[in-house]
Formats: structure tokens, sequence, C-alpha cells
């Protein structure tokens, strides 16, 4: 048996994760500060070196949670580094240092009853996947099926919950300071969000929930939850075939075959918002798999969230509205979301107008081609010109959410790169779920 200090586990004490993230941002920190000086002479326009991502890797995989969740969203943007330290950093979309099977067989019997070897007729000893609350291995039930296994780290909990005190700190040193920064409402939601993940037994009955959402969507598939070996920490699920997203768009596809996935991920994101007022928010391209006979696997159900109704049907609205090309009346349709506005109407309208053109240039343009799309850098810049006005513009908690999965759909629609009718393809899930 592996002994408490096995190196696999993530550190759960508040101040050793508390002085690891210091460290590391002292020295990506440097590494990002020569960078720019680099830049400013006429060097090297990389953000971040390969040297300091393998730094950022190894501590953010070592610490997993929340720090590793940081990791995956810095993985997905194409703008802020280099080919190939992206390549390094996308390691942690399911890469981390694992767990040993000691550990992982410890899991299993006190959650299941028995060792893996019992429960299972095979249990691969090797996960096929490290991610940032638990490992997953593949394994066989004994009436033959197929079956991904996710086994939650040890003291995760613990860890997560440490994550949260200290950035719960800064969140509020800040808002103290300042009332326009507030982020308590936006830090509270992501936390509670995040906690959540952490009950498999909750994960297993989204997972259900969102089958039964994209059941309209044939092209889609979420595997079948084998609720008799499911607990609040170990999680058992149909194995899906297939490559994940991020493996396949290195085997060349052609635009036709990346045309289809990026509609599919679409329809993934956007069906079950409009239909059933719920959405995938962890879209990291490891959530995803290409399967051999052409449907989308949608996978890891942790971070399903629910609208209410009135934010649904707003965003619809604007939506179908920039599809159709008719004018709009977007303060109104914010202030309907739920949006809180402290600027005069003309200047808050401007603003948000010049977000919705930003991204509404798919909805615009047919064919668009995502191999040069610049929305993010785009939006990216719009907000850092305007940002001290943007802190009178105040979207409701709820958004929160929102923005992480229609932000990571932008960044994977672009890793895809494929051109064609997107107007279409939105259009359809706008009238269709309508």
């Amino acid at each position: 048996m592996a002994s408490d200090s096995d190196d696999s586990l993530p550190p759960s004490g508040r101040f050793t994760r508390f002085r690891k993230l210091a460290g590391l941002s002292m020295q990506v920190g440097t590494d990002v500060l020569k960078s720019g000086a680099k830049r400013l002479t006429g060097g090297s326009s990389e953000m971040l070196s390969k040297g300091a991502a393998e730094k950022l890797v190894s501590t953010l995989g070592e610490l997993k949670g929340a720090a590793m969740k940081l990791g995956q969203v810095l993985s997905m943007d194409p703008d802020l580094v280099t080919p190939e330290v992206r390549q390094v950093l996308a390691r942690l979309q399911n890469q981390a240092p694992s767990m040993s099977y000691e550990r992982v067989a410890s899991v299993v019997r006190q959650e299941l009853g028995a060792p893996p070897e019992e429960v299972f007729r095979e249990f691969s000893r090797q996960p096929m996947a490290a991610a940032s609350l638990g490992q997953v291995h593949s394994a066989v039930l004994h009436d033959g099926g197929g079956a991904a296994v996710k086994v939650q780290y040890p003291g995760i909990a613990e860890s997560l919950s440490h994550d949260m005190e200290n950035l719960g700190l800064v969140v509020k040193t800040v808002s103290k300071a300042s009332r326009l920064m507030d982020g308590s409402a936006y830090f509270q939601e992501f936390r509670d969000e995040l906690l959540l993940e952490l009950d498999y037994r909750r994960e297993a009955a989204l997972a259900e929930e969102f089958s039964r959402a994209v059941s309209p969507l044939e092209d889609l598939c979420v595997p079948a939850i084998r609720s008799q070996w499911s607990t609040g920490r170990v999680l058992t699920m149909e194995l899906l075939p297939g490559l994940p997203l991020k493996d396949w768009v290195t085997t060349q596809p052609s635009n036709e075959e990346r045309f289809r996935v990026a509609r599919q991920l679409i329809r993934a994101t956007y069906g079950p918002f409009f239909g059933a007022e719920r959405i995938h928010a962890d879209p990291h391209p490891g959530n995803f798999m290409v399967m051999p006979d052409g449907r989308l696997g949608v996978l890891d159900f942790g971070s399903i969230k629910r609208f209410s109704p009135r934010f649904v049907e707003a965003n619809r609205r604007m939506l179908l509205q920039a599809l159709r090309m008719e004018s709009m009346d977007v303060l109104g349709l914010s202030l309907e979301a739920g949006f809180t506005v402290e600027l005069p109407g003309a200047e808050a309208a401007e603003l948000i107008r010049e977000v919705l053109h930003i991204a509404g240039r798919p909805m615009r343009q047919s064919p668009y081609d995502y191999a040069t799309c610049e929305i993010p850098r785009d939006m990216r810049n719009h907000f850092s010109r305007n940002a001290a006005r943007f802190l009178k513009v105040k979207p409701p908690p709820e958004a929160v959410m929102f923005f992480r999965a229609t932000g990571g759909l932008a960044q994977n629609l672009r890793l895809i790169g494929a051109r064609g009718d997107f107007r279409g393809v939105y259009l359809e899930m706008a009238e269709r779920f309508g």
C-alpha cells in the first residue's frame, strides 16, 4: 500500500498549496517579463518559454484541483503561447501525474466493497486519463461490457477547499478595496459549482439529465452510467470508442470532416442550452470524443449548469435577431438576461453591441473560416480597452458558467479550423429549440 506521502497525490495543506503556487507565479512571471522585454526589442514574440511551460505543467499537474483547471483554460488559448508551448500545456487536459495503482485500488475497495480485480472482470492498472479531480481507468464488466471508471483522488476535497479559501481571500481583499471590482457573487458561483463536482453521484444524475437533453440530436452520444458500480467517489460509465478531440485534430482530417465535428460541438453546446436550460461548462478538448461511427461523444458531467428560463430566453432572442440581422435592443435584452448596468444607457449599449458584433462574425458571414478566426483576440482587446467601463456592466452570476462554456466552444472551433456555413448551424439551434 502506498504511504501517505505518495507523490502521486495532490498536496492538501492550505499553506503548502499556496506556497507552491506563489513560487510558480514568481518563476512564470519572471519568464513573461523577460519575454516582454524581448518583444519590445524585436526578439521572440512568445509570452511563455517552453521551460516555463514545463514548470507550469509539472506544478499544476501535481496540485490538481482548481489549479489544474486553470492550466487547462490556459492550454486552450492559441494567442497566449506558441504551438510548441501549447503542446506542452495541453498535457494538463488529461495527462496529469497519475496516482499509484495501490491508491486507486484502495479507493475502489472503500467505495465498492472489493478490489478492482473482483469488482470488474478486467481493470487496467494504467489510467486512460488523469485529470483535475480524479483519474480514469478502462475496465470490462462481468457482463462483458466495456467501462470507463473514474476514481477520485484521495484528499482532493480538502485540497480543493483550500484552493477556494486562498482564492476567496484574494477576491475578498479586492472587493473591499473597490466596490466596482466586487467579484464576490461570481466567485461564489464558481466556488459552489466546482465543489459540487466532487460528488460523483451528482455527476451521474447530471449525465443522465444531459443525455435526455441531447437525445433529439442523434449525432451526439452520452455514455450510459453504470449505477451499480458508481458511488460518491467512483463513477463507472460506458466506454466510448474513438479519439479525444485534441488527438483527432492531429490526424489531418478533411474540411468536410472538420466542419461535421465543429457543427456537432455547436449542437452539443446550444442544443441542451435552448432545449433544456443546461450547458456543458467544462469544454476542454479532452472532454469530447470523435467516434468511428461519426457521432461526437461528450464526457465529464461534473460541470453541467442549469440556467434560469429568463437567461436562456433572452440569449435565444439575441442570437435569433443577430442571425436574422434584425435591429436589436441590446440593452433591453441584457437587462432581461439579468445584467445590471451602472452606465448611461447609450454608453452601455455601445459596449455590449461591440461584444455581439465581434462574437457574431460566424453568424453574419457565410461561409466562415474558423482557421483564421480572431474573435478571442479581438474580444480580449475590446475588454482591455474598456476595462473601467465594463466594471459597470455586470452580468448575473449564472453567466459565469455560460461564458466558460461558450468561450471554450470558440477555442475548440478555432482548434478544429473548419470552413463552412456556421450561420446555418446556429440558426438551426435557435429555431429548433425555441
